[in-house]
């Protein structure tokens, strides 16, 4: 049996800032309003024409490929993660790989939302632990701008997103103290509904409804999210889900030396790093800068935070994300 490690990372996001100031142009809201609630100053949002999903996958794996050492040819495989795919099928793994001018080999899709990466990084793990891949390149990039309700109707939602993507490159590690420990992935489908678009989709409202109908007043094919529910499960799976990759391990909260959680929201992160005793460079939270960027939030703090130098070989890092499904998960990795 093999484990798996991170032998590259690399991120990418639009040029174009979108600050609280520039949405309270369009949008009945304020800068004070949206840091209060959230911790967000800034986002990036694609220019329609310049980025995609996948262009931004590709940019991001560009960069993990090059610092991990390999060659093109040397990924035997393929995981993306993302919920806002360029079409709707197929999946952009496949429009990854040609980009890329990699060879015929599987491209995965996952589509798990806020917890998409960890989900991801789960299965390219498997593959490495049973021998079957060496090297994976695992995305996770989403554009939500160009699917928001920029009114303001839909701010309690669309203040909270970004666009941006995020990459890592697992290979095989005969080390078995190092690298991926162990990931933890948990869902809970009752709740779905609390943080969700529900159209177009074939078992309710599709495409040739929404138009058949053209009411203006039909919300269901933006996000609508329960926001003091979603928060309340957050915090709560947060802390569970973390405990469980530490138990697994033999680890205490002590021996923590970064946690990077999803960036959903800078008062769940503030609330677990209180929980958890954690000092400020145990956290690392970017969600100030890139808001809510959904299935890239944590590969996009993860390669900043090692860039950074804040993390360093040898440290317990811990991932841990919770998100619409409601999905949750952790990953605990030895550097």
């Amino acid at each position: 049996m093999y484990h798996s490690k991170i032998t590259g990372l690399g991120h990418y996001v639009p040029d174009n800032i979108v600050t609280n100031d520039d949405l309270a142009k369009i949008i009945d809201t304020n800068d004070e309003w949206i840091q209060e609630r959230t911790g967000i100053q800034e986002r990036r949002h694609i220019v329609r024409g310049e980025d995609t999903t996948t262009s931004m996958g590709v940019k991001a794996a560009k960069i993990a490929i090059e610092r991990s050492g390999l060659a093109n040819d040397d990924i035997d495989f393929i995981v993306f993660a993302t919920i806002s795919p360029d079409y709707y099928f197929p999946g952009p793994g496949v429009a990854l790989q040609k980009e890329l001018g990699l060879r015929t080999i599987g491209a995965l899709d996952v589509r798990n939302q806020c917890s998409g990466f960890i989900y991801a990084l789960s299965i390219a793990d498997q593959y490495i632990k049973t021998g079957m891949y060496k090297n994976i390149l695992v995305v996770a990039s989403e554009v939500q701008s160009l699917g928001l309700d920029m009114t303001t109707r839909g701010r309690n939602v669309s203040v909270i997103f970004g666009d941006g993507a995020g990459a890592a490159v697992l290979s095989r590690e005969d080390d078995v103290t190092k690298g991926i420990l162990s990931t933890h992935l948990h869902s809970e489908g009752e709740h779905a509904k609390e943080l969700s678009v529900l159209a177009p989709g074939m078992g309710g409202r599709w495409v040739s409804d929404i138009i058949a109908e053209n009411n203006p007043d039909d919300e269901s094919y933006f996000p609508y999210m329960n926001g003091q529910f979603v928060f309340k499960h957050a915090v709560v799976r947060f802390s569970e889900v973390i405990n469980e990759g530490l138990e697994a391990n033999n680890l205490q909260v002590s021996d923590i030396d970064m946690l990077i959680p999803h960036q959903a929201n800078l008062r769940i992160s503030q609330f677990i790093q209180k929980k958890f005793g954690l000092n400020d460079d145990q956290v690392f939270n970017n969600i100030q800068k890139y808001g809510n960027t959904t299935a890239a939030s944590i590969p996009i703090a993860l390669t900043e935070a090692w860039e950074q130098g804040k993390i360093k070989s040898g440290d317990t890092v811990v991932l841990a994300a919770f998100g619409s499904g409601f999905t949750w998960a952790s990953a605990i990795i030895k550097w």
